[in-house]
C-alpha cells in the first residue's frame, strides 16, 4: 500500500486523490491539497519508489495505476483524480482501465504519448552527492550541479538528512526510465469528465496529441495557465488551484 497523507474530512464533494510526478512526493502538494480540502477530503500519495512508499523493481504505469486503485478501494471510491506528469500518466492509465474508480480526471501538463527527453540528468546528479559531507540540506544543494534552475531545490526535498540517503529508488527509476518517459498500450476508455490542464509556456501537450487523447478520453476538455511551464502547480499555485476548483465543482 502506498503511503499517503489525508487533508480535510469527507464532505459533499467526492474525495480528491493527487498523484505527484517523477522525483516528487505528497509533501510537494501539501499547500494545494490543504487549500482544496475546504471542499472535501484530499488524499496525496507518495508513488512507489518515492518518499515514504515502498520500493519495487516494477515502475511501469500499469503497476503505478494499480497502486492508486488500491488506495481508492481501501478508502472508498470513486474519487476525483489529479495527476501531474508521471502522476498524470498514471492517472490516465487508471481511468482508462478502471473507470469505476474515477469520477473526474485532471491531467496536469502531460499527454498519453512517449517523449524523447530523459530525466537521467537529475539521477546522475543525485548519484554524485557525497553524503559523507552532508549535514544539512544546503550541503546537498551545493553538490547538485549541472541542473536547470529550480531542479536542485525540488529534488533536495527528497533527501533523508538523518539517514544520509535519498528517499528515491534511483537504481530502479534509472532502469525503468524508458517506461516513465513512454506510455503503454492501453485497452479501455474513460467517458467521464476530463481536464487536460497545461502551462501555456510548456510544450508537453500539443494540438497534435488530441487525436491520441480522444479515443481514450472522448469528453476531454483543455485549458492553459498563462505564464506557467511544466511545473504549473508550483509556478502559478493560485491559478492552478482555481482552475482545479472550477472544474471539479462544475
Amino acid at each position: 500500500m502506498l503511503n499517503y497523507t489525508t487533508f480535510g474530512t469527507a464532505g459533499a464533494a467526492k474525495p480528491l486523490l493527487i498523484a505527484h510526478g517523477l522525483f516528487g512526493s505528497a509533501r510537494n502538494w501539501g499547500v494545494i491539497a490543504k487549500r482544496l480540502s475546504d471542499r472535501g477530503q484530499v488524499i496525496a500519495v507518495d508513488m512507489r519508489n518515492h518518499a515514504h512508499s515502498f520500493w519495487d523493481d516494477d515502475h511501469s504505469y500499469p503497476a503505478l495505476a494499480g497502486d492508486l486503485a488500491q488506495v481508492i478501494e481501501e478508502i472508498g471510491g470513486p474519487m476525483d483524480v489529479l495527476g501531474h506528469s508521471m502522476g498524470g500518466k498514471t492517472a490516465m492509465v487508471l481511468a482508462a482501465t478502471r473507470p469505476d474508480l474515477v469520477h473526474k480526471l485532471i491531467v496536469a501538463d502531460i499527454a498519453p504519448v512517449g517523449y524523447s527527453h530523459t530525466q537521467m540528468g537529475p539521477i546522475e546528479a543525485m548519484r554524485r552527492v557525497d553524503f559523507t559531507h552532508v549535514e544539512r540540506r544546503s550541503d546537498v544543494l551545493e553538490q547538485l550541479t549541472g541542473l536547470e534552475a529550480g531542479v536542485p531545490e525540488f529534488i533536495a526535498q527528497s533527501v533523508d538528512i538523518a539517514g544520509k540517503a535519498w528517499r528515491l529508488n534511483l537504481d530502479v527509476l534509472a532502469a525503468e526510465m524508458e517506461k516513465t518517459i513512454g506510455f503503454p498500450q492501453v485497452q479501455g476508455q474513460f467517458d467521464g469528465a476530463v481536464l487536460f490542464l497545461s502551462g501555456a509556456n510548456s510544450d508537453y501537450v500539443k494540438p497534435e496529441h488530441r487525436s491520441l487523447i480522444k479515443p481514450l478520453f472522448p469528453n476531454a476538455k483543455y485549458a492553459k495557465i498563462p505564464g506557467a511551464g511544466h511545473w504549473l502547480h508550483a509556478e502559478k499555485p493560485r491559478e492552478f488551484e482555481a482552475a482545479v476548483r472550477v472544474f471539479l465543482d462544475s
